[in-house]
C-alpha cells in the first residue's frame, strides 16, 4: 500500500509503531520493521550510550528501516541527537518540545524528521522548520497527551500543512486505519496494540492488564497541572487523582510518579506502576505477532476504504 509516508520511510505498509519509553526497545522495533511497518526505538529518559546500543542491536535483527523517538526534555538530548546522526537511522520522531535546533544535522545525514504534534499551530510551526511529515496525535492515546481528539485533530492538521500526516491516538484495528485515511492521514501510528504484541518485552502482568481492559478503564492524571497522562486505572492513579483534587503541587505529584513507568514495564507492578495505554485498550483482546497485527489492520482497512470509494461513486 503506497502513500507518501511509505515512500518517505521505505516501508511496505503505512503503519508506524509508537516510540514508547521503556516499551519500544530494539526487539519490538525490529519486529515491526521486519513485518513491513516502521519500528521505533523509544529513547524516553535514557542516556545516549543506551540509545546507541539499542540502535546497533536493532540493526543486528533487521536490515529494514527503523527510527528513534526522542523526548526533547531528556537531559541528554544534545548527546542523543548526535548519536542518532552518527548511527544514521532512517527517521526521528520527536515529542515534548521543538526539534528545530537539531534538524539541520539530522537532515545532513539524510534522516527524516517527524515531530509529534497536538495542535494545528504546532503542525504549521514544524512544517516551517523543515519537518518531513507529522504525527497528529489525539488525546485518546496512551501516555502524555494533548487536549484534542484524533477525529477532530487529524483533518484540521491535514488541511493546514502540505507534508504528509500520520494519525495517532485511538487506532487499533482496520476500522481506525480506514477512518484515519478518510480524515486525511497517509499512515497510522499505534502504540497500545503493539504493547500487547507477542514480540513486546513488557512484563506479562502489564500486557495482561491491557488485554483485560474495558473501554472505560483508562483515565487521565495531571490535567490540572497541564501535564495530562493517560493510563489504565489502578491504585497509583486513584491516589494521584485524590492528591490532585486536594491541591497537591506538581512537584509532589511528580515525586509520587518517579519511576512509575519502569515499575510497570519492567517489574510488573500493576498497582503502583504507570500502566500507560490508550483508550483503544478495550479493543485489544489477544496477543498477536507484529506481522499478524499489521497485515490484519491493513487488509481490513483497505477493504473498508475500497467499500467507501464504491459507495461514494
Amino acid at each position: 500500500m503506497k502513500t507518501r509516508v511509505t515512500e518517505l520511510l521505505g516501508i511496505e505498509y503505512p503503519v508506524i509503531q509508537g516510540g514508547m519509553a521503556w516499551v519500544a526497545e530494539y526487539h519490538l522495533a525490529a519486529a515491526v520493521s521486519e513485518a513491513g511497518g516502521f519500528g521505533i526505538i523509544g529513547a524516553g529518559g535514557a542516556g545516549a550510550d543506551f540509545v546507541r546500543e539499542q540502535i546497533r542491536q536493532c540493526r543486528r535483527l533487521t536490515d529494514k528501516p527503523f527510527g528513534v523517538n526522542i523526548m526533547l526534555m531528556n537531559p541528554e538530548v544534545e548527546e542523543i541527537a548526535r548519536v542518532v546522526a552518527e548511527e544514521g537511522v532512517k527517521a526521528v520522531t520527536t515529542g515534548a518540545g521543538n526539534p528545530g535546533k537539531f534538524m539541520a544535522v539530522w537532515k545532513e545525514k539524510g534522516i527524516k524528521v517527524i515531530p509529534v504534534v497536538a495542535s494545528v499551530a504546532m503542525a504549521r510551526m514544524m512544517e516551517r522548520a523543515g519537518a518531513d511529515a507529522l504525527v497528529a496525535e489525539g488525546m485518546e492515546a496512551g501516555g502524555h497527551i494533548g487536549s484534542t481528539t484524533t477525529f477532530a485533530l487529524v483533518p484540521q492538521v491535514a488541511d493546514a500543512v502540505k507534508i504528509p500526516v500520520i494519525a495517532a491516538g485511538g487506532i487499533g484495528d482496520g476500522r481506525g486505519f480506514a477512518a484515519a485515511f478518510m480524515l486525511g492521514a497517509e499512515a497510522v501510528q499505534m502504540g497500545t496494540r503493539f504493547v500487547a504484541s507477542r514480540e513486546s518485552r513488557v512484563h506479562p502482568d502489564y500486557k495482561a492488564k491491557i488485554l483485560a481492559a474495558k473501554d472505560i478503564d483508562s483515565e487521565v492524571t495531571g490535567m490540572s497541572h497541564g501535564h495530562p497522562v493517560r493510563q489504565i486505572r489502578n491504585g497509583m492513579t486513584r491516589e494521584y487523582l485524590r492528591m490532585e483534587k486536594a491541591g497537591a503541587s506538581f512537584e509532589e505529584l511528580e515525586q509520587m510518579t518517579l519511576g512509575a513507568l519502569r515499575r510497570a514495564v519492567v517489574e510488573g507492578d500493576t498497582r503502583n506502576g504507570s500502566l500507560m495505554a490508550g483508550q483503544i485498550a478495550g479493543l485489544v483482546k489477544q496477543e498477536q505477532g507484529c506481522g499478524e497485527i499489521i497485515r490484519e489492520i491493513t487488509e481490513q482497512g483497505r477493504m473498508l476504504l475500497k467499500g467507501g470509494a464504491e459507495y461514494g461513486a
